[in-house]
């Protein structure tokens, strides 16, 4: 399986951390994307690339549906704000969406979600910063850590990121054998 986490400057460290952990212990290749490939900054100060060891990071640029079985789109107020406003990460979210691939929003990440159109008629859950901005989207929001609908994934804030990504590999896993 192959998964991109896509993030800018002042991502929720704890959301990017974890979520790349989680699918190299899963066995999965994760790439991260940002803007440029450029290397950002977490909000507390982690770097990325993380290490030495991680892989370079990709461009927004270089995203490609076909090469991915799920986007994870992580928060921090910040990161996802900077995000949504790229073409290509939209169009990049979309196209996942369409082709039945999983789109997977933390905390902040539904906002890139939004921008991207691919909230409307789906059950989603919001950290309470974003419920009106999912609401207005169209989504119908249900009080809940996580919801998934479909290929559409959704977390209100990362302290259920442990219970977010057994969701993103069990509707992977679905997706796969259902195909």
């Amino acid at each position: 399986m192959r998964a991109v986490i896509i993030t800018a400057q002042g991502f929720q460290d704890h959301d990017v951390i974890y979520t790349w952990y989680r699918c190299k212990e899963q066995g999965w290749d994760v790439d991260i994307a940002t803007k440029g490939g450029q290397s950002v900054e977490g909000k507390y100060g982690v770097p990325l690339p993380m290490d030495k060891t991680a892989s370079e990071l990709i461009s927004f640029e270089d995203l490609a549906s076909d090469n991915y079985d799920a986007v994870i789109l992580t928060g921090g107020h910040e990161a996802p704000d900077r995000v949504r406003q790229d073409r290509d990460v939209l169009d990049f979210v979309a196209d996942m969406a369409e082709k039945n691939k999983v789109v997977a929003g933390l905390c902040h990440g539904p906002w890139i979600m939004i921008s991207a159109g691919v909230l409307k008629n789906r059950k989603a859950c919001a950290y309470i910063g974003l419920r009106d901005d999912v609401i207005n989207a169209g989504a119908h929001v249900v009080d809940s850590d996580v919801i998934v609908d479909g290929n559409i994934i959704t977390c209100s804030y990362y302290a259920y990121v442990g219970a977010f990504m057994k969701a993103v590999f069990r509707t992977v896993e679905e997706i796969i054998q259902n195909a």
